[in-house]
């Protein structure tokens, strides 16, 4: 059944699925979970995941959802001094408990989206609005606990509060109703958002079946999106993304798409990208590829000295002003993938699956190619030609080759060089405007006569088609292999 629902709802036009948890399906004794069957939360998680679509994890883990006793397990009034959603001690303890539970299912499974799961959002409580206004100070006191509660369970997605105007940040409230077009949330700088767009009400015994115009549904919808456009963006343009490293490389992703490069130079390795960046309403990604080309090898206490972004890395022209994403909980990685599968080696290189023709990818960022050659023929010295790759490393038979970044063009004064007097390393130059280095050398003893073995990272975008084997006699002459 899921896998059909599911699959109906992409087909539809829907990117997010959104599902409650349910306690007393979950936990129907004191301390006795069940996630079988139709309880199987983990696995309706990852078939949305298979559907291509996120999720919204609703924990709650009150939902009211028009279910027996709001999803709360009838065992829970039996605890001793028990009083539901309010500052009470046994109840937050219990409520806890169970949060902690899924949450951390969740994080095994790799369910959230930091991990590279589906998960973009995830709800604590449920529309507290009213019992605040019945409750008072207990249930506000409550309210803003269990705010502090999911935050802290460090999911690395944003928590949303439904109908609960004083959500705290970051938690953002959102808007359970017939119509929100009317809605703001709490701060300038949160994404409105319509978790239940009511279809109509829900039905009683012996009272008639309510249902609500299609017609009535849709112009609110079509409000919404109108007035969802509302401007979280200071004066209305793209705010500014700065990113400030050590060196010596940094590629930055927005949202899964590479925006842009910085670099630095021998004599400044520090570098800053600074540019406007489109970001969407809601959540939204950003990854820093930080690359150096060595480590310091001299220099007072050399083994101190940092490449990498160290930040700050900041976004300004929001609302609030300048956001400092510097101390924010980023995630870490070290190396690439392609690396650990180590696909520059023959054994490794046979563990996925390769592009081929039409299908190469040409001036596209963080790719793997590879190729088979053989030996040119004669005893000239043999070197790659890259001038039509960007920046990366190449390898034969597994053998590196070196790097390569002939996209980098050399600066500097290449004007006549007189010999006279003293030289320094700046007084005769050559190259400038062109690549610091265009052919690489390659051993002759390192090649078999065919079926050699080469294998190309490129990190920047690159045409492999052009790379080439060249050879030189000792006239100078350069020749194609």
């Amino acid at each position: 059944m899921w896998p059909d629902l599911i699959q109906k709802a992409k087909d539809g036009g829907l990117d997010v699925i959104q599902t409650y948890v349910f306690w007393n399906g979950h936990e129907p004794t004191p301390g006795n979970y069940y996630f079988n069957d139709r309880y199987d939360l983990v696995k309706f998680v990852k078939l949305v995941q298979q559907a291509g679509l996120y999720l919204n994890l609703r924990i709650g883990p009150y939902v009211c959802a028009e279910w027996n006793f709001g999803g709360l397990p009838v065992w829970l009034k039996d605890v001793p001094g028990i009083s539901f959603r309010t500052d009470n001690e046994p109840f937050k303890a219990a409520m806890q408990k169970f949060t902690e539970k899924i949450v951390n299912m969740m994080k095994q499974e790799q369910l959230f989206e930091p991990q590279g799961g589906p998960i973009i959002l995830s709800q604590i409580e449920n529309e507290m609005d009213p019992v605040e206004y019945e409750i008072g100070a207990p249930a506000k006191a409550y309210a803003q606990w269990a705010a502090k509660m999911a935050v802290g369970l460090d999911t690395g997605v944003p928590w949303i509060m439904c109908k609960q105007e004083d959500a705290p940040d970051p938690v953002i409230n959102t808007c359970n109703a017939f119509y929100c077009e009317n809605f703001k949330p709490n701060a300038p700088y949160k994404p409105k958002m319509w978790t239940e767009a009511w279809t109509a009400w829900f039905s009683a015994w012996g009272n008639p079946v309510a249902y609500r115009p299609a017609e009535d549904l849709a112009f609110s919808i079509v409000n919404i999106k109108i007035e969802g456009n509302e401007a979280f963006l200071k004066n209305g343009d793209d705010p500014v993304l700065t990113v400030q490293s050590a060196g010596h490389f940094v590629n930055v992703f927005v949202n899964g798409k590479l925006i842009g490069s910085a670099y630095g130079s021998k004599d400044n390795p520090k570098l800053t990208f600074s540019q406007g960046v489109k970001l969407n309403v809601g959540v939204n990604k950003i990854a820093l590829l930080s690359a150096s080309v060595g480590l310091a090898n001299v220099g007072p206490h050399f083994e101190n000295y940092n490449v990498g972004v160290l930040g700050p890395v900041t976004l300004k022209g929001l609302n609030q002003g300048t956001v400092d994403m510097t101390k924010w909980k980023w995630s870490y990685k070290v190396g690439v993938q392609g690396e650990k599968l180590q696909l520059n080696t023959i054994t490794g290189s046979s563990s996925v699956d390769w592009s081929d023709g039409t299908l190469l990818a040409e001036k596209q960022p963080l790719s793997w190619y590879k190729t088979t050659f053989d030996a040119p023929e004669g005893n000239e010295p043999l070197a790659l030609d890259m001038i039509s790759m960007g920046k990366g490393q190449v390898w034969i038979n597994g053998q590196s080759i070196g790097r390569y970044w002939p996209a980098y063009k050399a600066e500097g004064n290449c004007g006549t060089c007189y010999y006279g007097g003293y030289y320094a390393e700046k007084k005769c130059l050559i190259n400038c405007g062109q690549p610091t280095q265009r052919w690489y050398h390659v051993p002759r003893s390192w090649l078999k006569p065919s079926g050699n073995f080469m294998v190309v990272f490129e990190e920047w975008g690159g045409d492999p088609t052009g790379i080439s084997m060249v050879k030189r006699g000792l006239t100078g002459k350069k020749y194609d292999a």
